[in-house]
């Protein structure tokens, strides 16, 4: 059964599926589990122009059908992953796609430039940042200020530019249309949902930093409508990311048009999941005579 699919001409995924950025830091711990060649690609975890020290601890808890996080965007920096984490990575044939961050324009051009090396494949922005320099608005929360900040990492690079957005917006058409006007090749629908937990014993925040970012479950019916949104609309491959469990959870996101999607917190709970989800992805296609996934995105019916 044939399971790739193209993201841009010079991103060519052998599957749909990807971890999401964060949940397996650079990726030497995914792959002392399993042969991440089997996947489409890698995501790096967040990475920021400089090193960055993360928020105080606890950092995770686990809630009702899924998980808080508030790791702060902690890493080791761009230059030190270039060096250190990039050549172990490239020793597996899959492409390797480096998020990153900033709080400026500038930071976000320098690490597009920075990344912008032989073994990544494609650049991941998360746009859930403020803009420090402009009174902490955050780049993905305005249509004309992403546009400005993503037409400024477009003429940094000329890797595979996906731009993952913030779901706390009023219209995620608008956001994903600024990006894709402004040279985004694919667009990762979504990031976290803003939320928190109370130790009533304590009666004090669970998470060291209060609040953190909801995943799981829990948020898989409410990014399907966005992701379903964005596809609709407009003419951009949209790789899903939010609630992703088993091979029917792909599936309804490539029905709602997704090109690919990426799976998170459901990996920390079982590592070995992807491995089972790509079989059970190419069990279904056989199963009901379908020759490529291809044939089913976009396919709802209403």
């Amino acid at each position: 059964m044939d399971l790739s699919v193209q993201i841009n001409k010079s991103l060519n995924l052998k599957n749909p599926v990807i971890n999401a950025s964060g949940t397996f830091a650079y990726g030497e711990e995914f792959s002392e589990i399993m042969d991440i060649s089997r996947l489409g690609a890698v995501v790096t975890k967040g990475l920021s122009l400089n090193p960055k020290t993360g928020n105080p601890v606890p950092r995770i808890c686990e809630t009702a059908c899924g998980m808080i996080n508030a790791i702060g965007l902690e890493n080791i920096g761009v230059h030190r992953f270039i060096t250190e984490k990039l050549p172990v990575l490239n020793t597996a044939e899959v492409p390797i796609i480096a998020n990153f961050f900033g709080n400026s324009e500038d930071e976000y051009a320098a690490c597009a430039k920075s990344l912008s090396v032989d073994g990544v494949s494609a650049l991941e922005m998360n746009v859930s940042c403020p803009n420090v320099k402009k009174g902490g608005i955050q780049f993905g929360t305005d249509p004309q200020t992403l546009r400005t900040l993503v037409g400024e990492v477009r003429k940094q690079t000329e890797k595979a530019l996906i731009v993952k957005l913030s779901p706390m917006v009023s219209d995620i058409v608008a956001m994903a249309e600024a990006a894709c006007d402004a040279g985004a090749d694919a667009i990762t629908c979504a990031n976290t949902f803003p939320a928190m937990a109370i130790d009533p014993l304590t009666r004090r925040p669970v998470l060291g930093n209060t609040t953190g970012g909801l995943s799981g479950p829990a948020i898989k019916p409410i990014t399907m409508k966005l992701v379903w949104e964005i596809a609709r609309n407009l003419d951009i491959p949209v790789i899903a990311s939010g609630g992703i469990t088993n091979a029917a959870d792909v599936l309804e996101f490539i029905i709602a048009g997704a090109s690919a999607v990426e799976i998170g917190a459901h990996s920390l709970r079982d590592p070995f999941c992807f491995g089972k989800i790509l079989d059970d992805l190419e069990d279904h296609l056989e199963h009901h005579g379908i020759r490529s996934i291809e044939e089913l995105r976009g396919s709802l019916i209403i």
